[in-house]
């Protein structure tokens, strides 16, 4: 039960209140054709006028026997007057499992951006939106996904949610889609990218092992924002009781107190005290853990007094936790004297709590402040400026995890294990040696800690001369960094950068 308690913390949109219900995802009972909406658009890019084709829309995939088996939701930006056989093309989407992906979509890619303020409670209307100067629909063609369950995606005909519903499941999809747009839109030659966040990491890494070796898809770039590619690495600690988790979390916890003030002697190098944070997470830390009941009560009085005075709590709050504390307890307790609690998905945030004697957070206010906005600005342009003519709601979250298959065939023994998608990446650099890839993570994001994506980069198999293909960037705001003005900016930058070194 643990297990999948743990589990369902991973859910980036778990408070949100726009949830799917079950009739979200009721097949039609008729064939669907594909729909496609199309308009023109201008905006200026970096200071340079954009002219570009906009598709949302439908793809009806199809199985081996030709039968349909799902509506697969887009929407496209395609530069207009390029050249499709050297123009980029990315294809891009969030995670969850169950979200679609809208917040990549009006957080930082798009054309459109939603306006809200940063650490701020977002929730009251009018809320608006405007032309977003850090598009990257300037530098490619940008193709945004919603997977099988999420916004208009759904399953047809004899197909059942089961079939797309699972690590394996999934990846293959998503892979069959973008061959399928590929070859409909002509864009075989193109450069191609992807780019995944979250749970969307996971897909990520997958996708690019599946793509060029079931469809000889080669990729000039994988990008993954604030991933989650396994179990063991973190993406949320307390999975299976495996120890590593929680120290690849515990520099997230000490950033996160250091924001606060709730630090009794605060650091005044940020960067610096998460570097001495790091080195006792895997030494002293992690031996406690390790050890178990073998420990002295002097070695583990000696590290819950540490870990206290690194987080912001107590010892006992660590000892009576038996040092395995996981993030929805940790945000709780932080503030608890306060009445109030940190955010999960960017723990900069923060509100009163409504249970001040809860063991584990009752909401994120992180989502609670971003959610309403997000949700009312994407829905309001693609009714009105893309004139999206769809009568069932955009489903943002299909609360997938309910029925996802999490386990993962190895690419290395072909056995199903816990999935760890980093392999599937590292073994698709080995076979593309001229693939890249940047990982964008934040300081302050409890749901995928950056400690843990340094762990998952540091695991991949990879041969010394090929370990930089892989790029990391952090940024001073969580999972969705983007809503932090500066870390728009350098996000940006960053990605900008890195196409134009791939291609």
């Amino acid at each position: 039960m643990k297990t999948f308690q743990t589990f369902l913390c991973l859910v980036l949109l778990l408070p949100l209140a726009a949830l799917a219900d079950e009739h979200e995802t009721e097949k039609p009972a008729v064939e669907a054709e594909p729909e496609r909406f199309v308009s023109q658009h201008e905006i200026r890019v970096q200071g340079q006028r954009v002219r570009y084709r906009a598709t949302a829309g439908t793809l009806i995939m199809r199985d081996e026997e030709d039968k349909p088996i799902a509506e697969f939701g887009y929407t496209a930006y395609e530069r207009e007057g390029a050249n499709k056989a050297t123009r980029p093309l990315m294809f891009a989407w969030n995670g969850g499992p169950g979200s679609a992906s809208m917040w990549l979509h009006m957080g930082v890619l798009g054309p459109q951006i939603t306006v809200v303020e940063d650490l701020a409670v977002n929730g009251k209307g009018p809320f608006q939106r405007k032309d977003n100067e850090y598009s990257i629909i300037d530098k490619v063609d940008l193709v945004m996904m919603d997977p099988i369950g999420t916004g208009f995606s759904r399953p047809l005909g004899e197909a059942e949610g089961k079939d797309f519903w699972g690590v394996d499941n999934d990846i293959k999809s998503v892979s069959n889609f973008i061959a399928q747009y590929v070859t409909e839109n002509d864009r075989w030659a193109s450069p191609k990218y992807i780019l995944g966040e979250s749970y969307g990491g996971m897909r990520a890494g997958g996708v690019s092992f599946d793509l060029l070796t079931r469809h000889n898809i080669g990729l000039n770039g994988v990008v993954l924002v604030s991933p989650y590619m396994d179990s063991a690495g973190g993406g949320g600690v307390g999975v299976a009781n495996l120890v590593t988790g929680y120290p690849m979390t515990l520099s997230t916890y000490a950033a996160t107190a250091w924001f606060h003030d709730a630090l009794a002697n605060k650091p005044s190098d940020f960067k610096a005290f998460l570097a001495e944070v790091d080195e006792f997470a895997i030494s002293d830390y992690l031996t406690v853990l390790v050890k178990g009941a073998r420990a002295s009560d002097a070695e583990r009085q000696r590290v819950a007094e540490q870990l206290a005075a690194y987080t912001g709590t107590t010892p006992i709050f660590w000892l009576r936790a038996d040092f395995r504390v996981t993030e929805s307890q940790f945000v709780q307790e932080l503030l608890r004297d306060r009445d109030q609690l940190a955010g999960r998905i960017d723990s900069r945030f923060f509100g009163y709590t409504t249970n001040a004697l809860a063991e584990n957070m009752p909401f994120d206010p992180y989502m609670s402040s971003v959610g309403p906005g997000f949700v009312a600005t994407f829905n309001d342009y693609i009714r009105t400026d893309l004139g999206v003519d769809i009568e069932r709601q955009y489903v943002v979250s299909g609360r997938l995890w309910r029925d996802w298959d999490r386990m993962h065939k190895d690419p290395k023994s072909g056995y199903k294990t816990p999935a760890d998608t980093g392999v599937d990446l590292a073994y698709a650099i080995i076979r593309n040696p001229d693939m890249k890839v940047l990982v964008q993570q934040g300081y302050f994001d409890l749901a995928t800690p950056y400690r843990a994506s340094e762990y998952f980069i540091d695991q991949m198999p990879l041969p010394d001369s090929l370990r930089g293909n892989v790029a990391i960037e952090y940024y001073e705001a969580g999972h969705m960094m983007y809503v932090h003005p500066p870390s728009l900016v350098k996000f940006r930058k960053d990605l900008a950068d890195f196409i134009d070194a791939s291609l």
